[in-house]
This record gives C-alpha cells, structure tokens and sequence, in this order.
C-alpha cells in the first residue's frame, strides 16, 4: 500500500521506516499543502494535527472537499473535543501519541479493509489520443515524444486528466495546486494553462468553458448528441 505521513516532527521517522520494513510504500512530508497536491498518489494518509503552514484540522476539511482516502490522525493532542472535531470533519480514526507501531499498522489496515479494493487504486495512465500522462512517474509523452513540464503545470493537468470530458472550475484548479484559492492569483493559472496547451500542442485537448473553468477532451454530452456517420443512419 502506497502511504503519505504528513508530520513535521522527527520523531516519526522511526513509524516511517517501520512502516516501510512491513512492506507498504511510504513517503514523509511536513507540510499540509503537500498532502492536498499529492493525495492522488497514496492509499492512505497518517496526518498530524500541528503543521507547520496550516492546521491538520484545515487539511483535513480541504482534502474531503476532494478525495476519500482513507485518513487516521496522529497526534499528540488527545483532548476529547480535538477527537470529535476530527472524526466529524472525516477523519476514520485518531491514534494519540506516542502509539505502537502494531496497534497503528492495525487501525490502517481496518481503515482499508473497509473500501473497496478498486476504489483504493489510484488511477497512474491517462491516455487521450496519442498523449500519455502518468500520474505515478510524472511524465507526459505526445506522439511518443516526452513533453517536460514544469511541478504546477504537470499537477494542473493531472487534476484535468482525473475528469476526462468533465468542467473543472478555476476555482478547484486553484485549490488543488496552489493550495488555497484565496491567494493564489488567476492571472497565474491562465499562464500555465496557456504554457500547458502550447506544449502539448494539441489544439482543443484542453478546452475553455465560458464563465467556469476548463475540461480535458471532448464534451460527452455533445458527443452524444452529434449527428450519426451516413453510413449508419442507411
């Protein structure tokens, strides 16, 4: 199982290693918003309340407008109210510290049990015609060729390729990569967007929807409604 473990406290290096040795692919970061621009990778997250950019509370909330991994916290705050506020906002369980790594393995793989195994493996190719994205490497190849992207270009067009045919506001664009809506400058996604179809260089792959937002590939509903060949209506 593929795992994140946000904490910026050193003192779970050792539960990482430990985790790491039980088999499972674990990666550390130390800041919330790494979680939220990443989450797409992982199985699971072991998220600590106390961040160094924004509450674990904050992530928490941010990352269920988004996805339904699986989230146990860890955390030293054991007090009852910090435990009811977690769970209610989404979390599946919460582990005081210190714990033991058995008891800890032991609530994760509960957690994960209870999800359906297709719903628990990420999706790591995208193919649209002859561009290719993967998820998991970070790479991209159109016509074969690799395209190199920059870090916010790639994460933008992977929140584009998770919806193929489907509007994504700017506003979700916005949130997913830079982290929060409110600071992040439009202008900013317009320019990266504009950088992201010119390497591709597939004109329409990424289309404009007027007063929203953009969509990766066609639109469904007007593909459905599109007139049959004539060699099908005969």
């Amino acid at each position: 199982m593929r795992l994140i473990v946000v904490d910026d406290d050193s003192a779970v290096d050792p539960l990482v290693r430990a985790l790491g040795s039980r088999g499972h692919q674990v990666d550390r970061r130390r800041r919330g918003a790494d979680l939220l621009t990443t989450h797409h990778r992982y199985h699971a997250v072991i998220l600590d309340l106390d961040l160094p950019d924004m509450p674990g509370m904050q992530v928490l909330r941010k990352l269920r407008e988004v996805s339904v991994m699986p989230v146990v916290i860890h955390t030293a705050d054991d007090e009852e109210r910090s435990v009811v506020r977690a769970l209610r906002s989404g979390a599946d369980d919460y582990v005081v510290k210190p714990s033991g790594i058995g008891e800890l393995t032991a609530r994760l793989d509960a957690i994960t049990r209870r999800i359906p195994l297709t719903a628990r493996i990420p999706t790591t190719t995208v193919v649209t015609g002859d561009v290719r994205v993967d998820l998991l490497a970070g790479e991209v190849e159109v016509a074969g060729r690799p395209v190199r992207l920059t870090r916010l270009e790639f994460e933008l067009l992977r929140v584009l390729v998770e919806h193929p045919g489907t509007a994504v506001s700017r506003q979700q664009l916005m949130d997913r990569v830079w982290g929060d809506a409110f600071v992040a400058v439009s202008h900013a996604l317009y320019v990266h967007i504009t950088a992201l179809r010119i390497k591709l260089d597939r004109p329409g792959l990424i289309a404009n929807v007027r007063g929203y937002g953009y969509r990766w590939g066609p639109d469904p509903a007007k593909a459905e409604q599109a007139p049959l060949p004539e060699l099908l209506r005969a």
